[in-house]
């Protein structure tokens, strides 16, 4: 099988799987949904089109680099058109007891709505896609120099290139994901050497994974037009030993652990 692999990494990331307007959830690692929608971006198709060739993909994401769930507070704000004018009666004189009625315009009420949308800070995440090699070649191509912007789940998010990392070939997605090399940052691997890895895959693209958990989610597009609908996608949530290895100096960790700051006293 060819397995084409992605690089999704970025200062912010939000993939959803269910919000609502005032609250805008991410979800921990992209969505089926997500990718398909950014496939399809990338070759320039329309809300409209055909996207069963997609749907048919294998589909399976390896957790490099967690994130940092951060909240975006936002105020949207509403206003209600009421009457033009409305009579109120003002008093002229007290002493004579004589008022007069006049017109004045009405002010349109405003309602302010607190919205808070999360999102995923310095997250990276290694991505694997099974098909043919045909249409794994077009889709490499198109991401490479892509029709529309692409965007990680939300339209603030762009990613950071390249996207693509070319085509491997296995026997399923769920090696390409143990063998490929760990994309986290240089930051991150010093303060998590060796630290096992967290894959979500199609349940039937890593039959082996004894210690799996399987759920399901709601991220398979039926239609992204306008009345937008999802169908239920099984998935299987597993660890993985570090393709980079375990820590290569794990005398040396344990140093820094047992070290006392406080030991010239």
């Amino acid at each position: 099988m060819s397995v084409l692999l992605l690089r999704l990494a970025g200062p912010l990331q939000s993939w959803g799987s269910s919000s609502r307007f005032q609250t805008r959830h991410t979800g921990t690692e992209p969505t089926k949904s997500a990718i398909i929608g950014l496939l399809a971006s990338a070759q320039g198709r329309l809300r409209g089109d055909e996207i069963e060739d997609l749907l048919r993909l294998h589909f399976g994401v390896r957790i490099d680099q967690p994130g940092r769930l951060v909240n975006d507070m936002q105020t949207a704000e509403q206003k209600q058109q009421t009457a033009n004018n409305h009579v109120v009666k003002i008093e002229v004189s007290e002493e004579e007891g004589s008022f007069r009625y006049e017109k004045k315009p009405k002010k349109n009420k405003s309602n302010r709505l607190v919205t808070h949308r999360y999102y995923l800070s310095d997250a990276k995440f290694l991505v694997a896609l099974g098909a043919d090699s045909a249409l794994l070649e077009g889709l490499d191509q198109a991401l490479r120099h892509p029709r529309w912007s692409l965007y990680l789940g939300r339209r603030a998010c762009p990613p950071d290139y390249p996207v693509s990392l070319g085509l491997v070939q296995e026997e399923r997605i769920d090696k390409a994901l143990r063998t490929y090399p760990w994309i986290a940052a240089d930051w991150y691997k010093k303060r998590h050497q060796g630290r096992q890895l967290e894959v979500v895959c199609d349940q039937d693209c890593a039959p082996d994974a004894g210690n799996g958990v399987i759920s399901s989610q709601v991220d398979i597009p039926v239609s992204f037009g306008s009345a937008r609908k999802y169908a239920v996608r099984t998935v299987n949530r597993y660890k993985i030993p570090n393709p980079d290895g375990p820590d290569p100096d794990e005398k040396g960790a344990e140093a820094v652990l047992d070290h006392d700051p406080m030991s010239f006293f």
